[in-house]
């Protein structure tokens, strides 16, 4: 696509941004997120623009239904039955008021009182995306990775639904859905249970120069992309303009998707439904900084990458002998 006004392409101009040749931000539905530069990319949510009218949910679905899981039944009983429990969504694909192998994106909505005014706040939750993610650092099998443009995936390929990245990721995003995956060819009744599901952030439609799906399709203009310090820089300029409040910029070392909020985040926190698939906003640690999770995540990183590169080799060869890919 291409800006007729100063004749330069969006992919073009981001690269522009990277480079350090512009030194600011269009909003959302200006900016192509091309995933050249040479910063991590970061998207700012204005919460006080957020309306709750599900266009970013709907536009998230659709984008992303070829990347939705296709389960085979009867499920495998697993050994023993009490260790891994079967997780099925795939006769619930219309929830959308949490977070489900079927639904990346849901909206919170919260009703505070805050300097003597009620706010009611709306509030996109996805994965954060994490700039030092536990959930990549952790998977033992080396399932879940960082980009270098800061999206932090889970490979479907790779993974066997052991849910370690749910387990450290403090907001416990990832969601599993029982039935797919490499597990169904190597241990089926012994190990995994599934793969693991959660935003990618549109990673292929912003290899194509394109928005994220939620980005586009946002009728109110909530979310601002680009580059992460340029993004802060702006956080910070609405923020003390208007005395708000931001989350994400040191949450679990900082993560590459930045909240501004009206209201204190601690009391959002306490607001919203919170549980199994609703992650809550209270303030958290850097999780890779205990020593033990750090020694644990240098321990598996040759081994987690050796185990990949045998499970992807072993899935293209069982795919290239029974002729067809069965996952």
């Amino acid at each position: 696509m291409t800006d007729k006004k100063n004749g330069i392409s969006r992919r073009n101009f981001l690269k522009g941004l990277g480079a350090g040749s512009a030194a600011m931000l269009l909003p959302a539905r200006d900016v192509a997120a091309a995933g050249n530069s040479e910063e991590e990319l970061c998207t700012l949510l204005d919460l006080s623009k957020c309306i709750a009218c599900g266009e970013c949910v709907s536009a998230c679905r659709e984008a992303n239904a070829p990347k939705f899981p296709e389960p085979k039944k009867p499920y495998p009983e697993m050994y023993p039955t009490s260790r891994v429990k079967v997780e099925d969504w795939s006769d619930r694909k219309d929830v959308d008021d949490r977070l489900t192998p079927y639904n990346w994106l849901y909206i919170q909505s919260a009703e505070v009182e805050f300097e003597g005014e009620v706010h009611e706040i709306n509030i996109p939750r996805r994965c954060l995306h994490c700039r030092n993610a536990p959930c990549a650092n952790l998977c033992p099998w080396g399932a879940a990775g960082k980009q270098k443009n800061g999206i932090v995936r889970i490979n479907e390929d790779v993974c066997l639904g052991g849910a370690k990245c749910r387990t450290v990721c403090p907001w416990h995003i990832p969601q599993r859905q029982t039935g797919v995956g490499l597990y169904l060819r190597l241990m089926p009744n012994l190990a995994g249970n599934g793969v693991m599901y959660k935003c990618d952030r549109c990673y292929n439609r912003i290899d194509q120069g394109k928005l994220p799906a939620c980005i586009e399709a946002c009728p109110e203009n909530v979310q601002t992309i680009g580059p992460r310090s340029e993004i802060l820089k702006k956080a910070h300029e609405l923020a003390e303009k208007n005395n708000w409040f931001i989350y994400g910029e040191d949450e679990n070392g900082g993560t590459n998707t930045i909240y501004l909020s009206p209201v204190p985040f601690e009391l959002l926190n306490e607001a919203v439904d919170k549980g199994p698939g609703k992650p809550g906003l209270s303030q958290v640690e850097d999780s890779m900084a205990d020593e033990e999770k750090l020694a644990y995540a240098v321990g598996i990183a040759p081994f987690a990458g050796i185990a990949a590169g045998v499970i992807k080799a072993g899935r293209f060869l069982a795919s290239a002998v029974g002729g067809k890919d069965n996952d």
